[in-house]
């Protein structure tokens, strides 16, 4: 779970994970949201520096006596997934992936996504919802160049789940072809991987700006 993230396009001091919303941080709303999946047996973390030991006692609060790893993450978030996966414990079948300001995700969809990327024929899966709004490609002078079919395009949400080996492979692919690719799926495609879509739901919103904020406190206030 990437947290190392900033909070500048917040307009806040304190980094997005660690805004508080009903009395708890965000990444502890996050965190709860996993604490039933049986199947997790470990987390891994990435944070700032300043803020290892209070992500630590937020995640051993919610997971308890599983295998809890912080450490300190980089300045992509690429970066912060590429030194978790240096923790990631031998004996681990999958991994999942989830941003730390997603905290309306919903355990039945994490269960699916899970399920969904142990099907044999895939290398993995995600969550994503359909795009409503239609899509321009424009060229560097803001010109139209193609209108794509929405009915193909999809949003692509977390968690994103894997099978370990081809994400290590996809994550050590780009770091020697120094490429930056815009979730982890999208590593993953470029060394042909087979990703399935599992169809979440809107409400699984990455809290990014002030108005997005705003909504998730008015959400778990009950609003």
């Amino acid at each position: 779970m990437p947290a190392a993230g900033s909070g500048a396009r917040m307009g806040k001091e304190i980094p997005k994970p660690y805004l508080k919303i009903a009395g708890r941080p965000i990444l502890e709303h996050t965190l709860l949201k996993f604490k039933e999946i049986d199947s997790i047996q470990e987390l891994i973390i990435s944070t700032s520096e300043a803020y290892i030991d209070q992500t630590r006692q937020i995640a051993k609060s919610v997971f308890g006596d599983r295998t809890v790893v912080v450490i300190e993450g980089g300045a992509e978030r690429q970066e912060s997934v590429a030194k978790a996966l240096q923790f990631v414990s031998d004996g681990s079948e999958f991994i999942a992936i989830h941003d730390a300001v997603r905290p309306f995700v919903r355990e039945d969809l994490i269960s699916a996504c899970i399920n969904q990327a142990k099907v044999p024929d895939v290398d993995g899966a995600i969550l994503a919802v359909q795009v409503k709004d239609t899509i321009k490609e424009i060229s560097g002078k803001n010109i139209i160049q193609a209108t794509p079919d929405r009915e193909k395009l999809w949003q692509a949400q977390t968690p994103q789940i894997f099978k370990r080996e081809i994400l290590i492979r996809a994550y050590r692919e780009a770091a020697n072809r120094k490429l930056l690719g815009t979730d982890d799926s999208s590593l993953v495609e470029m060394i042909g991987g087979k990703i399935s879509v599992v169809e979440s739901t809107v409400d699984n919103f990455k809290i990014t700006y002030p108005l997005d904020f705003q909504l998730a406190k008015l959400i778990l206030s009950g609003k």
